[in-house]
Formats: C-alpha cells, structure tokens, sequence
C-alpha cells in the first residue's frame, strides 16, 4: 500500500511535466495553416506575415537568459510565470488588431522561452538517474503537441465562431490547465542557488560550441520555415487548406517518430557524422524535389519529415553528448538556445522578403537547400566524437 502511495505522488509531478510541454509548442504551430487567412483578415503583406512567424524565434533568443531568475524564485514560481506570459499572450494575439497580434506573440514567445530553459533543469534536479528517458518523453510530447495544433488549426477555425482568431486563442485553455498543475508545487518551493554553475573556461570561446551552435540554428531555421510557410506554398500549389494542414501534420508527425527511434541507436555510435549528414541531404534532395515535382508532395514533405526528426534530436543530444560535464551542458544550452533561435529566427522573415522580391517560391526554396546543405557541413563537425 505504502508502494502504491509513493508510485502515485510520483506520478504528479511527471504529469505536470508532460503538461506544461504539452503547451509550448501549440501557440507556434497553429499560425502557419492559418497564414494566409490571417493576412486576409489583418490586411499585412507576406514579409510581416514572415516576420511573424519569426517572433518568437527573436523572442526565445532574447528572453531565455530570464530564466536565471529561476535560481532566486525556484523553478516551479519561475515556470508559473512563464506560463500567465503565455496565456496573455495567446489572449492578446487572438483580440484581432495587428499590434495586438504581434505584441501578443512576443508576450506568448517569452513565456516559452524560459520554459524551454528551465524544464532539462527540472528533468535533471528530479531524474537524475532517468533524464535521458524523461528527455524523450519531453520531446516526444513537444512533436505530438506541435503536430496535433497544426492538425486542428483549419478545421477550428472553420467551426469555432471567430474565425482565425479563435482558433488560436483555444490553446489557452490546456495552458490554463498546466498552470493549476504547477501552482501547488510553486507554492512550496523557494529560491535554489547553484542551478547552473559557470564553468572554468567560457565555452563561447570553444570552436566546437559555436559549431554545435550553428547546427542548432540552421536545422531550427528550416523546421520553422516549413511549419510558417509550407501550407501557403501547398495551397499555392494546388492543394487545398485542408490538405495543406494535413501535410505539414504528417511532417512533424514523422519527425516524432523518427525522434524517439534515435536516442538508441546513439548508444551504438560514438561519431554522428554519418546520422547528420546524410539526414540533412535527405532535406535537401525532398526540398529540390517539391520544386521539381510538386504532385508527390506526400512523398517529399514525408522524406523531409525523416531528415528533419533525425537533425532534431541530434542537435539536442549534442548539447550532453559534447559536454565534459552537466555544467558546461547548462552554458551549452543556455548557448545555443539564444543564439541559435536567432540565427533560426530570420529564416521566415527572408524566406517572405525573397517571396516578395522573387514573386514567386521557387527562390526562397532554393535558398533553404543552401541552408540545408551549410545544415549538413556544420553537423559533420558537430558530429565528431569530441568535447567542449
């Protein structure tokens, strides 16, 4: 009985893990279906509508050093707050205006970015001896999450009264629902010093850091291209709304899959290099393809899935993997989280500018196969079995 008891109090606070990341992911993927009915209805040009999808790219960059405050409020009063940021944001993005629009998105972008911050903090104070189980429970529930909103994004919005709109505000409620789940545990916590230590030697000074750092962001920039901008250019080539949706559904629902079939096979190899690199030509070869024949969409979005959910997790697994110690893995993260996102954060923005220059896609698609291919050339050096 006493077991039973102590298997269930466990069991809480992975629940309101699974919760909260659950909820980070939602507020960004639910835009890029509704891309083209939000310009129809705020009246912004492609390039705004590019810039944002970046916002909260620009924002995880800028805000993620916010999560040190974790160190003096406890991480559970520090996620609490990050989550009221998220909800008033998704409130304030949904009202309808463009200022709201884009105000609400930096808001709701912040708030993810301390969260995304602080939970491998949460997962290594609580599972020290399961984080890299509990890590793939994280990811997996960010890719299923992300590929459920896009999923329902069209069809909300053809059903909910309020449109576009209220199709991106229901993801508040699952928001306001991780928050009563972590208001408890804020309650009892306090301030924890030492969450992250600095090490010795700075590893912004490291190669293989700003190595590790460049994958980061040239893999999140091309994920987030084909989230924000893929079902317009699907729509653009025939499909339907609908359909276009589904596609991008099934693009992350594949990188899930792949994702969780990664971490052991990492067990096997030392070395990555052959993981990256031919994972990141996969996206290249789909990428040249959908230009080439855009009627086997299905196919090519689907081998993109694949290469993707293969650079997805490697760029995460990099951050222990190339760490001497759990300390330079806290500076690593803190690394490349900021600068890769911000690197990762002007990919929608040029994609819409080349669209508008161009007036066509064909351009800005070949500009992410350069990308891709930088992609793979970083990710064979970040590749190599070495350490920062």
């Amino acid at each position: 009985m006493m077991q039973q008891k102590n298997n269930t109090s466990a069991a809480i606070p992975i629940f309101a893990l699974v919760l909260l990341a659950a909820n980070l992911r939602p507020a960004l993927t639910s835009v890029g279906p509704l891309l083209e009915e939000i310009r129809q209805g705020t009246g912004i040009s492609v390039t705004s509508a590019g810039l944002l999808s970046s916002l909260p790219l620009f924002a995880f960059a800028c805000f993620s050093p916010l999560a040190q405050f974790g160190r003096r409020l406890g991480l559970e009063r520090t996620l609490v707050v990050s989550m009221l940021v998220l909800i008033a944001g998704m409130l304030l993005r949904s009202h309808g205006s463009v200022p709201a629009l884009f105000g609400g998105t930096i808001m709701l972008g912040a708030g993810i970015a301390v969260a995304n911050v602080l939970i491998p903090g949460v997962i290594k104070r609580d599972y020290p001896s399961r984080v890299q189980s509990m890590t793939t429970l994280y990811a997996m529930v960010l890719g299923l999450s992300s590929a459920i909103a896009s999923g329902l994004a069209v069809p909300l919005a053809d059903r909910l009264p309020g449109g576009w709109r209220m199709a991106l505000a229901v993801w508040s409620i699952p928001a306001v629902i991780a928050l009563l789940a972590w208001l408890l545990p804020a309650v009892r916590t306090s301030g924890e010093k030492n969450i992250v230590r600095v090490p010795r030697t700075s590893v912004w000074r490291s190669s293989l850091a700003w190595k590790i750092t460049a994958f980061m962001g040239l893999q999140s920039m091309a994920f987030y291209i084909i989230i924000s901008w893929f079902p317009v250019i699907l729509q653009d080539m025939g499909y339907s709304a609908e359909n276009a949706g589904f596609l991008i559904t099934l693009f992350q629902l594949i990188s899930l899959v792949v994702g969780i079939s990664i971490p052991p096979l990492l067990k096997l190899a030392t070395d990555q290099r052959p993981f990256v690199f031919f994972a990141s030509l996969l996206m290249s070869a789909s990428l040249v393809a959908l230009i080439l024949m855009p009627g086997l969409a299905y196919l090519w979005v689907l081998l993109m899935g694949l290469g993707s959910g293969v650079c997805f997790v490697l760029a995460l697994a990099f951050i222990g993997l190339r760490s001497s110690d759990h300390y330079r893995a806290a500076s690593l993260s803190v690394m490349t989280q900021s600068i890769g996102y911000l690197v990762a954060a002007m990919g929608p923005v040029a994609f819409g500018v080349l669209h508008d220059v161009a007036h066509n896609w064909t351009v800005p698609l070949m500009a992410v196969v350069v990308v891709t291919l930088f992609q793979a050339l970083f990710g064979l050096a970040a590749g190599r079995n070495r350490t920062v």
